[in-house]
Formats: structure tokens, C-alpha cells, sequence
């Protein structure tokens, strides 16, 4: 039998261990610290309201001291612990109890945090794909964190994936996003699938009788189909080429209208397959800073103002078309295809990786452009009645329209908006028994089979944005930069980088993913630095316009991007000719854009002054550059002069 005494001297005894467990003091090191970059060190299970003292030193020298208060949940946070060499460094903690804690942190050199995003980006262009390159980049980083040995090495390559690439996906707003774009790749399979979107191209070219009516129909078709890069090249480069044809439009000339109008209206309008994507990085990236309150959505909302590239853009497609005249190698190619002395031959042109699927009309299939103007306005309208909703949701009083959407949750709306809009494209194919219910399920997974790929490559970015995180990559970049690189400046040195990268790797996308994650906070740190960082907010928006409108412009340039290839093999052009002929006028409007726009914002001007100067300044140089080809009025009766596909 139990006694009294027996029980209460049990019950003291565990108590006594109980509070001598809770006295031992912990403290976990870091994954991996960087040589002079402030590293966060937290001390656990220490007595509240104590001063904890931390020493870190190297082979037995003490290097520095630092002390912090214990708060009321036995914590102590040693903020900006400074390592000054790389290698083992021993850390002691010590408390006013006389408990001591000994334990080693692993630091590497700064500039080696910086290699993995650079080693993405200099293999990408080595072997001119992105996937592999992404992945070298994460285990790179991996094994930085493991350390430089064979054990890291393996170590590494598989926390890349199982910790990195998974951890990817865990996250309910990253797998929100893959649905999103995913669910609008389908939508479009099946609107394409039933010819409504040949049916609005065809209503939209369908006046065209002279070939500088016939460029300004193609460029609005490229407007009209907004929601998708891809899908707006094969469809207007494959259902505008025997128009342009029978206009005697070079080949030329409608691979640029159609390259230069699919991604920079789909990277600017505000529900696209891109949107899910660049909202997601951002957020992303705004969640690593302090002090810093808007949305990911409500950050891009305020960007557009100063994607003067993409908007610019689009002007000059329209500017050219509209005119009738060209400069350059544009120029002898349009003057060639008016003359019609040589014939335009088919070339091949290998699809880039993850495009080949082929997304063509039913045989005879009615075509109506009811079936794609239907779910596009649900998809549009339900995207802007899911923001509404959820913006008023969260406020207690009646705001302003703005206020609403800075208060919205995008992700869920955008999902609503995704389903509506495949929905009610699926619904109009089998009321109107166009397609069975079976033969919509294809159209809609070959669509997400288009954007299957894209979203690998997303996922491994943000694999690489966490890696990169870890390392503290960001923090070093501050360090070497924050005090040599004129805030004013900033944009425009992002949108160089990024044209770059975009040019070396092929991939908008991919350069999104890549250097988002770095200047967001390298950004907010120099505007802090300034002692009233939200005074420069208009930096933080022009930066992040800057890195999507310097991958944009890369990708015109560059002969390896996805969409430049894709808009050579949808428009039948030598892809090395829509290359030589298309870089003269991206570096045209790239050059106004970042003297006229970017520069001037960036030191305060306001947006629309940079606008205004960018327009007037592409008038000029049509006007005064440009030249009109030698044309003669094509009979649309007639039979093509052209040497038939």
C-alpha cells in the first residue's frame, strides 16, 4: 500500500526533476552562417527576465560577446552574431545561473551563397535549358549547406529534393497557384479545341484587305487572347499565317507581331496564367521583411504603373503596323515579301522542351466565338467579384476600391476564377454537343499538359528561392551592395540583370523565379536604409516591374527562349530570321524604356512623365527611321503570289 509519505515524496521528487530539466539552457545552432553577415542565434529554456551572454570564438580566441535579455518565454535572441572566419567556430552560451552551453557553428564564405542562382544561370545558358540548370543550382546549395564532402554531396542531392522540392509543395499558396495556371491551361485546350478561338480571330481579321489592315488585325488578335502566352502564339501565329500570306506580310514580320504582343500582354494583364506566378514570387519575398504590409497582389497592382517595356512594347507592334513602315533587316524582308521574289519556304524549327504539344481545331467542328468569349468574361468577371468579396470580407466599414483590393485574398479568387471559367467552357462544348463530355476531358488535360511544364520549372524556382534563404544569399548581396548601389539607380540595374539572365537562360519565368527572391529584400533594405523607407516605395514597384519586364525583353532578344521559338514555328519563319529581324526593334523600345522610364522614375519622376516621353520618343523614330515598304494592293480574291505551304 501506497502512504501518504511515499506519495508526497514522489510527487517531489518530480518536481525537482521537472524544474532542473526546465533550468538546462539550449541553444541550436544555425543550418550554416556566412563570414560577416549577422546570423540570428536562439538560446531556449533559459530563466525569464536573466541577461544570457553568448562568446564566439575561433581556436580558442574569443572573437566577440554578446548578451541578451531572457523574454517570458525563456528565449533569448541573439540578433546579429557576426562571425569573422570560415570554418568551425565554437559558441558558448553562458546564464546568471552559471549554466553553461558549448556548441560548434558551421560558417562558410559570403560569396558562396551567391553560387547557386549564378550556377543556374551560367549552366542554363550552357546548355540552354533551364531544368537542369535549376536543379544543379539546388543541389549546389544543398550541399553548401551540408558541407563540401562526399557525404554533402549525397546529402545534398537529396534534401534538394526531398526537403527543398517538397517543401515547395507543401505550401497551400504555392500548390494554390500550380492549380490556378493549370486549370487555365485547360480552359484553353478545350475553347481551342472547339474553335472559338479561331472563330474570334477569324471575326477579327475578317476586313483586313491590305497588308497594313491586316498587321493591326493580327496585333489585335494577340490583345484579345490576353490569358496566355502560349496559347495567344500557336493560335494567332497558325490561324494568322494564311491571311499575312495573302497579304504578302512576311513571315518576318508576323513571327514579330505575334512574339512581340503574346507575352508582354499576358505579363501585364491582371488575369493571365502568368499572374498566379509572379504574385506568388512576390509574396513570397515580401514575407522575409520587416515592416513592410501589402500584399503580394496589391504590389503588382502598384508595379504595372512601371512596366513601361511591356506597354511600350505593344505600342511599337502597333506603331509599325499601323504605319506601314520598318527599319532594318525588317525592312528588306517586308520590301522582299511585297515583291514576292522569294518564296517563303517551311522551316524546321525544333520546339523548346515541354511545347509540343499540338492543340488544333475538331474536325468539323462548328466554330463559334461565343464558345471562348463566354468563359473568358466568367474568368474575368469572377476574378474581379472573388477579389471584391474577399476584400469587403475583411474590412468592417465601407473603403475605397482600391483599399477592397489591397484587402483581397488573390489565391482564393483567383481558384474561383479558374474553375468558373473551365466550367462554363466545358458546358458550352457539350450543350452544343460540339465535343462529348470525354473529348472536353482530353481538350481540358492537353491544355494542362501545355502548362505541366511551366509548372515544374516554377517549382523548382521556388526550391531554389528556399535554398537561396537558407543561405542567406539576399543578406550578402545587401552587404556588398547596400552602401555602393544608388537607390535611384536600382531599377534600371534590375532590368539589365534580368534581360540578361533572361536572354542567357531562355525562360521569363525562370528569371522571375531566380532574382525575385534576391532583390525584394535588397531593395527594402536600401530604402530602409534611408531612414523612411515607405517614401520610396515607388522603387520597390519599379524594381519588381523592372525584373518581369527585363525578362520579357530578354526573351525577345534571345534565339533559345521558349516563346521566340514557339512564335517561329507557329508563323512558318526561319526561327535565326525572326531572331535578327525582331532585335533591332526590341532593342529599340528596351533602350526608351529604360532611359526615358525606368531612370527617371527611379529618381522620383512620375511614372506617366516617363510614359508620355517613351511614346512621343517611338513616333519620332517610326516617323524619321522607319521606311515604307514598296507595297501593292493585294486583291483578296486572288490566289496567294506566294509559294503555298
Amino acid at each position: 500500500m501506497i502512504t501518504a509519505r511515499t506519495f508526497l515524496t514522489t510527487l517531489l521528487v518530480a518536481a525537482v526533476c521537472s524544474l532542473s530539466a526546465q533550468a538546462e539552457p539550449s541553444l541550436t545552432p544555425a543550418s550554416v552562417a556566412l563570414t560577416d553577415i549577422p546570423t540570428e542565434l536562439v538560446a531556449t529554456d533559459l530563466t525569464p527576465g536573466d541577461t544570457a551572454t553568448l562568446v564566439v570564438a575561433d581556436n580558442a580566441v574569443t572573437r566577440q560577446t554578446y548578451t541578451a535579455v531572457v523574454d517570458a518565454a525563456g528565449s533569448a535572441k541573439f540578433a546579429d552574431v557576426v562571425f569573422d572566419s570560415a570554418g568551425k567556430n565554437t559558441v558558448t552560451l553562458r546564464d546568471m545561473q552559471g549554466g553553461l552551453v558549448e556548441t560548434s557553428q558551421r560558417v562558410i564564405p559570403g560569396w558562396v551563397s551567391v553560387l547557386p542562382p549564378f550556377i543556374a544561370i551560367v549552366l542554363a545558358l550552357a546548355v540552354r535549358s533551364v531544368l537542369p540548370a535549376l536543379i544543379a543550382g539546388i543541389w549546389f546549395g544543398a550541399m553548401a549547406i551540408n558541407g563540401f564532402s562526399p557525404y554533402g554531396a549525397l546529402r545534398g542531392l537529396l534534401d534538394g529534393f526531398q526537403v527543398y522540392v517538397t517543401g515547395s509543395l507543401a505550401d497551400v499558396d504555392h500548390i494554390t497557384i500550380i492549380l490556378f495556371s493549370m486549370m487555365i491551361g485547360g480552359m484553353v485546350g478545350v475553347i481551342t479545341r472547339v474553335g472559338g478561338m479561331s472563330a474570334i480571330v477569324r471575326m477579327i481579321v475578317s476586313r483586313a484587305r491590305t497588308a497594313v489592315s491586316g498587321q493591326v488585325a493580327i496585333w489585335a488578335m494577340g490583345l484579345v487572347i490576353f490569358f496566355d502566352d502560349y496559347g495567344n502564339t500557336l493560335v494567332v501565329g497558325n490561324t494568322a499565317r494564311p491571311l499575312s500570306d495573302r497579304l504578302r506580310i512576311s513571315r518576318e514580320k508576323l513571327a514579330y507581331i505575334v512574339d512581340s504582343t503574346a507575352s508582354p500582354v499576358a505579363c501585364v494583364a491582371v488575369a493571365t496564367t502568368w499572374i498566379g506566378y509572379q504574385v506568388g514570387l512576390v509574396d513570397d519575398s515580401l514575407q522575409t521583411i520587416d515592416g513592410f504590409t501589402q500584399s503580394g497582389y496589391t504590389v503588382f497592382l502598384n508595379s504595372l504603373l512601371y512596366s513601361f517595356y511591356p506597354f511600350l512594347a505593344i505600342l511599337f507592334v502597333f506603331l509599325i503596323a499601323i504605319s506601314g513602315r520598318d527599319f532594318g533587316p525588317m525592312l528588306t524582308a517586308e520590301r522582299r515579301s511585297r515583291g514576292a521574289s522569294a518564296a517563303i519556304e517551311n522551316p524546321d524549327v525544333e520546339a523548346p522542351a515541354g511545347h509540343d504539344d499540338n492543340l488544333e481545331v475538331k474536325p468539323g467542328v462548328q466554330e463559334r466565338a461565343i464558345n471562348a468569349l463566354v468563359p473568358i468574361v466568367v474568368l474575368v468577371a469572377s476574378l474581379f467579384a472573388g477579389l471584391y468579396i474577399t476584400g469587403t470580407a475583411t474590412l468592417d466599414e465601407p473603403a475605397s476600391l482600391a483599399t477592397i483590393l489591397g484587402e483581397a485574398d488573390p489565391y482564393k479568387s483567383l481558384m474561383w476564377a479558374s474553375l468558373l471559367g473551365a466550367a462554363s467552357a466545358i458546358f458550352l462544348a457539350v450543350a452544343q454537343r460540339l465535343m462529348t463530355l470525354n473529348e472536353c476531358i482530353d481538350a481540358w488535360y492537353a491544355g494542362v499538359r501545355i502548362m505541366l511544364f511551366t509548372m515544374i520549372v516554377l517549382t523548382l524556382a521556388w526550391a531554389l528561392a528556399d535554398v537561396s534563404n537558407d543561405l542567406s544569399t539576399a543578406d550578402y548581396l545587401v552587404s556588398i551592395l547596400g552602401d555602393k548601389l544608388p537607390l535611384a539607380i536600382l531599377p534600371a540595374a534590375v532590368f539589365i540583370l534580368s534581360a540578361v539572365t533572361s536572354f542567357s537562360t531562355g525562360t521569363a519565368w525562370g528569371t522571375m523565379g531566380i532574382l525575385i527572391p534576391l532583390l525584394v529584400p535588397l531593395t527594402w533594405s536600401l530604402m530602409v536604409a534611408t531612414g523612411e523607407p515607405m517614401a520610396y516605395a515607388h522603387v520597390l514597384y519599379s524594381a519588381i516591374a523592372c525584373n518581369l519586364a527585363g525578362a520579357v525583353f530578354g526573351d525577345h532578344c534571345s534565339p533559345i527562349s521558349d516563346t521566340t521559338v514557339l512564335s517561329s514555328i507557329a508563323s512558318g519563319c526561319d526561327h535565326i530570321e525572326h531572331v535578327r529581324t525582331q532585335l533591332p526593334y526590341a532593342l529599340t523600345v528596351g533602350v526608351v524604356a529604360t532611359v526615358l522610364g525606368t531612370l527617371p522614375a527611379g529618381f522620383g519622376i512620375p511614372w506617366w512623365v516617363g510614359a508620355i516621353a517613351g511614346v512621343v520618343t517611338l513616333i519620332a523614330i517610326v516617323r524619321l527611321i522607319g521606311q515604307p515598304a514598296e507595297r501593292r494592293q493585294a486583291d483578296p480574291s486572288a490566289p496567294s503570289q506566294l509559294v503555298a505551304e
